[in-house]
């Protein structure tokens, strides 16, 4: 890294997680071989006072001019839908909300700008625990199913569509159960995690990975991800499983749990150091 300089980064999106990112990559950037180059905020008003000026990016589309070697998206799965074919011409992109590649035409022009422009496509697993277990299971012909149950407090949701009328009807509520590639439309802020599974298994994909959706009124103060999978029957008849259970704290109301903005920033760094290849690559 050295040799070539700095790596030449460019943040999509100024919330939580986008000003944590932000925060970290001014005050340490340097010390790591990382310069930000610009920051994008779908309401630019918000930026004011906490980026400087000469960071901040009006126009999406100019983001060619600051030449940056790695675009990180943490704003809306909009942003991948609308501008992610078009940022590959320019860098790598990390993409913060991989429930934007629940929708197959998406995910073809990602894989499609990528080959061309020889950019990848890393795709943060968040809050997904497992992920290179899950992966590797996965391409050794061993797993047969894939659950990822995800709850919190109904406040926690940004929930569209049909799911956005769902009411809790006692203290935990099941709002969607059944494939992710049906969740994402409608929870596009609160599936990235399973979409991440889905991503890591690939044999069973959007359409395999079942996804569950948990509104919980005790769970005012974290999200707790469940994942269960299962191998197929053994000579015993016996399958192999495992199941884990993640609790992460996170502020009344908040999409993002504490450890997963931590977790964000390790998938950052880890880009960084990867080649420039084309595809789609959990990170």
């Amino acid at each position: 890294m050295a040799n070539r300089g700095p790596r030449r980064v460019g943040v999509v999106g100024y919330g939580r997680l986008g000003q944590s990112l932000v925060s970290r990559l001014l005050a340490q950037g340097p010390e790591l071989g990382l310069e930000l180059v610009f920051v994008w905020n779908r309401d630019p008003g918000r930026m004011a006072g906490s980026v400087p000026p000469s960071l901040q990016l009006q126009n999406l589309a100019a983001l060619g001019e600051r030449h940056p070697d790695l675009v990180v998206e943490v704003a809306h799965p909009k942003i991948i839908h609308e501008s992610g074919a078009q940022i590959l011409r320019h860098a790598n992109l990390l993409v913060g909300s991989p429930s934007a590649l629940g929708d197959q035409t998406t995910e073809r022009q990602l894989l499609e700008a990528s080959n061309h422009w020889n950019h990848a496509v890393f795709v943060a697993r968040g809050a997904l625990w497992g992920t290179e277990d899950i992966r590797r299971l996965d391409a050794a012909g061993g797993l047969q199913s894939l659950r990822v149950t995800m709850a919190t407090h109904p406040d926690g949701f940004r929930l569209e569509g049909p799911l956005a009328e769902a009411h809790s009807t006692g203290c935990r509520t099941v709002l969607y159960e059944g494939p992710v590639r049906g969740l994402c439309p409608f929870a596009p802020r609160n599936s990235n995690t399973m979409a991440a599974a889905a991503l890591a298994a690939p044999s069973l994909g959007f359409d395999g990975v079942i996804g569950v959706l948990v509104a919980d009124l005790s769970l005012t103060d974290m999200h707790v991800v469940d994942v269960e999978l299962s191998g197929p029957p053994g000579p015993t008849g016996r399958s192999f499983a495992v199941h884990t259970h993640r609790e992460n704290p996170a502020e009344p109301g908040a999409v993002t749990g504490s450890a997963t903005v931590t977790a964000f920033w390790r998938s950052l760094l880890a880009c960084c150091q990867l080649p420039s290849r084309p595809g789609i690559h959990l990170c």
